[in-house]
């Protein structure tokens, strides 16, 4: 029997809705808890020995709520806005965890202790400079994803920067997400509007001689975003910006397609991107099909040789994190686990114990021995050439 014009119109209405909503149920039966608001930034005079103070750096599209307020919203700004915030880290901190205040207690809680208004010029110069001296130092950039506010992401990167015991200074480049899981596409027109001020923000840390090393983390809809600023500089001939950066994608959320062609026009960079990947990441799963059943970049396969194949064509490091602890109820931030290991992943690269971590491929990541192996065994040596 075939359906009448009102069924199939019906049929395609329910399945929208299911699209639509399930995301918002799934976090309903997750539990989501209450987002933190903006009373979180406000300083807390009191302090705790054991405590750990980690500053972030922040350059925004998000707007203002007053000309010299740190509170941001969701508008999109003209021009980026700068600001600086010193975030105390609780003596009992959990790797992988934000330890979320309900009352602001440097004891038990990530606390603001200090934030200032920055212009462009003071921002440039205070992340050339540690301890009050300038130095060769290292710059990490956070591109937050999808349905985060600005707090979660500030809080996000000062986790990441405690866990990692990075000696450098921290940057968060916070687009005015709505920060509402019904608002994926206006997150996306968001992301888009944001290009050129994260190409501006690179450009002016590559000038920065003072800077020895640029890492870019963007996760999500962060990772869209990150590629398309990459793009934007190939296409400008900004060649000299884009070999000072090393880039890391967790979890992206970029249809597969997307991301080839976003990446014939990148081109190979001169230090292998790498991508942090689970195949049971539901949010990316659920991202896939609100676009038409169409896989995204965070879902791969790293034991299908073609997604080897094109790695290593495309110097791409694909890295399977599913070892990992997840967070989350949706697997999604499984990445941020990663940053208390940093120390042992810098270690066993430097000693040259782990060449894998150095080279193109597809490798799934051994949580316990930090180290990565290869899903092919001979067949992935002998397509890497080895």
């Amino acid at each position: 029997m075939v359906d009448s014009p009102s069924e199939r119109r019906t049929s395609h209405s329910a399945a929208m809705a299911v699209r639509i909503l399930a995301p918002l149920l799934i976090c309903m039966l997750a539990g989501c808890a209450t987002r933190p608001g903006p009373e979180v930034l406000t300083p807390v005079a009191a302090s705790v020995p054991a405590a750990k103070v980690v500053t972030v750096y922040v350059a925004t599209t998000r707007e203002r709520a007053s000309p010299r307020s740190n509170v941001f919203t969701n508008a999109r700004a003209r021009e980026l806005n700068y600001a600086e915030f010193k975030i105390s880290i609780p003596p009992r901190h959990q790797a992988g965890q934000i330890e979320w205040p309900q009352m602001p207690d440097p004891a038990t809680s990530f606390t603001t202790v200090q934030q200032n208004v920055l212009d462009r010029q003071t921002f440039e110069q205070r992340i050339a400079v540690r301890d009050g001296r300038p130095g060769r130092l290292k710059v990490g950039v956070f591109v937050h994803g999808f349905n985060n506010n600005f707090q979660e992401a500030l809080f996000r990167l000062a986790q990441m920067t405690a866990d990692a015991e990075v000696d450098g200074a921290a940057v968060l480049f916070a687009w005015p997400s709505q920060a509402k899981v019904t608002d994926y596409v206006a997150d996306r027109d968001a992301v888009t509007y944001s290009r050129d001020q994260l190409v501006d923000l690179l450009t002016m840390l590559a000038a920065n001689r003072s800077i020895a090393e640029i890492s870019v983390i963007g996760h999500s809809m962060g990772a869209w975003l990150t590629v398309e600023a990459l793009r934007q500089l190939r296409l400008a001939r900004n060649n000299a910006v884009i070999n000072r950066l090393n880039v890391i994608l967790a979890a992206p959320d970029i249809d597969v397609d997307v991301f080839r062609a976003q990446m014939d026009v990148v081109g190979p960079l001169s230090t292998p991107m790498t991508v942090l990947v689970a195949r049971d990441d539901i949010a990316l799963a659920w991202s896939g099909r609100i676009a038409g059943a169409r896989q995204r970049v965070g879902t791969l396969a790293v034991d299908d040789p073609r997604v080897e194949e094109a790695a290593l064509k495309a110097n791409i490091r694909i890295i399977d994190i599913s070892t990992l602890k997840a967070s989350d109820a949706f697997n999604h931030e499984r990445y941020a686990n990663l940053a208390a290991l940093y120390r042992r992943l810098a270690a066993t690269e430097s000693d040259g114990a782990d060449h894998d971590l150095r080279r193109a491929g597809a490798f799934i990541f051994n949580a316990v021995g930090t180290t990565l192996s290869s899903p092919f065994g001979l067949a992935g040596s002998a397509l890497s050439g080895q």
